[in-house]
């Protein structure tokens, strides 16, 4: 594999530059003197963000981009190898990284690499543990897979030994980095395109774990199912939480205001119990400040400041994320997209002041659908009106046959019902004549949902 001298920069081609982690690295070699090029399908924020800062940016993948200066390229798991940019650095023979080969080879120039895995949650976590670090001044370095208001995107550049990445299981991934300090939120099935089953992905988790080192530390939720399998042999030093009382850090006596924030009483080590309240709602939240609290007393950081960090802490954009209103009709968007998400969504939007509760979802990949499909109507059903877009393909080829209409054919199977449209333009005809005031209005996925409730609000 090629190794990166970061004190000898060199041309780097990424190749989606576009993508939420690529960007972040590309940005972080650019602030490195790297000479940085690059291409995606089309401009956003980010790549805009990466021309002003100096890197070349191309629209579309042609062979011409990559020219004789290039030292190295780095492609995406959603690159595939027939991709006429990858075959052109194939036949160069160019050096090439996947973006977490070079991830990890980043983690390594810092001291105290932190990597925030699971199945759920690892924005929200991470940009937890972001405010948290900011707020005790540690001048970290942080790659956040969503954009967090505090630091205005999804990178920021320190100076301090701390290094805070999210850590993806797809592709096994998170299997090519160098971490001192791991946490794994949770595990469950998805990425069914990748793995087979359920044990390949706690084997998968647990060779993630045995990547730290003896003097690491591993802090893992301790209602995982099949947590034994993803602990055993580990030479590092494992400390559990979630809601019982023989875990390391754990909660009790959990209690909601108005709009779904919980309050809950914080047993955390040594210190006496201390009731704390977060800015995010849902007892998912309460799980993943946990970790967060666990990592921060590890740190040796003030408790003062990560309790108050946490409080002000309103989320990431895409998770549970304020829209505005349209009259007396309150719009959300959430980035859910797995069963579990929906379900734990659905449920914090129920605490919130609300006549009928809608969710106009977006399906996220045709396996995920096809993989989980009674899950999601089951999650789904949460809600008292359910609307339906086209699946997102992202990186997939619809080869199963599978659509939007299977999944309205289940929900209603459950006695729901359910409509479908297959443009956006329908389905904001359809809400502007069917909401009324006091009506809760959730786009949720994975995809471009966010536009439609966007444009109702003419923003």
């Amino acid at each position: 594999m090629f190794e990166i001298d970061f004190q000898k920069p060199i041309h780097v081609y990424f190749m989606g530059i576009g993508g939420i982690s690529m960007s972040g690295l590309a940005e972080i070699l650019l602030s490195r003197k790297f000479t940085i090029s690059g291409s995606d399908m089309k401009e956003s924020p980010l790549t805009r963000q990466l021309s002003e800062e100096g890197a070349r940016i191309y629209y579309g993948q042609q062979t011409s981009h990559i020219d004789d200066t290039v030292d190295l390229v780095v492609y995406t798991a959603a690159i595939h190898e027939d991709n006429p940019e990858f075959q052109d650095a194939l036949a160069r023979k160019l050096p090439m990284l996947s973006r977490a080969q070079l991830l990890g080879q980043l983690m390594r120039n810092y001291e105290l690499p932190i990597a925030v895995s699971g199945t759920h949650g690892k924005t929200t976590t991470t940009s937890m543990i972001s405010d948290v670090l900011l707020a005790c001044e540690t001048d970290p370095t942080l790659t956040i897979g969503g954009i967090l208001p505090s630091i205005g995107g999804n990178i920021r550049i320190g100076h301090s030994p701390y290094f805070v990445t999210e850590a993806c299981e797809y592709t096994n991934s998170f299997l090519s980095f160098f971490p001192k300090i791991s946490i794994i939120l949770n595990v469950e099935e998805d990425h069914m395109d990748f793995f087979h089953n359920i044990e390949e992905i706690r084997q998968s988790f647990h060779h993630f774990a045995a990547l730290l080192p003896g003097e690491g530390t591993l802090i893992i939720n301790k209602d995982i199912p099949g947590l034994s399998s993803i602990c055993e042999q580990l030479s590092c030093r494992v400390l559990r939480y979630g809601f019982d009382e023989d875990c390391d850090c754990y909660a009790t006596d959990i209690c909601y205001d108005e709009k779904g924030h919980p309050s809950f009483l914080l047993h955390l080590g040594e210190h006496p119990p201390v009731r704390v309240r977060l800015g995010v709602p849902g007892k998912h939240n309460v799980s993943n400040s946990l970790a967060v609290f666990a990592l921060s007393d590890l740190l040796g950081l003030p408790f003062e400041k990560t309790t108050e960090a946490l409080s002000r802490f309103t989320g990431t954009k895409r998770r549970f994320e304020f829209k505005g209103k349209l009259g007396d009709i309150t719009i959300i968007d959430d980035y859910a997209h797995h069963p579990t998400e929906i379900r734990a969504t659905l449920e914090a939007a129920k605490a919130w002041p609300h006549n009928r509760l809608w969710c106009i979802f977006q399906p996220h990949t045709y396996t995920r659908t096809n993989a989980f499909l009674h899950e999601f109507a089951q999650a789904l059903s949460l809600a008292d009106e359910i609307i339906l877009a086209d699946i997102y393909a992202a990186r997939e080829i619809n080869t199963i046959g599978i659509t939007s209409l299977d999944l309205k054919k289940e929900i209603e199977g459950l006695g729901k019902t359910c409509h479908y449209f297959p443009t956006f333009d329908e389905i904001e005809n359809f809400l502007l004549e069917n909401s009324i005031n006091g009506d809760l209005l959730i786009t949720m996925g994975a995809g471009d949902i966010v536009k439609i409730g966007e444009n109702l609000l003419g923003i």
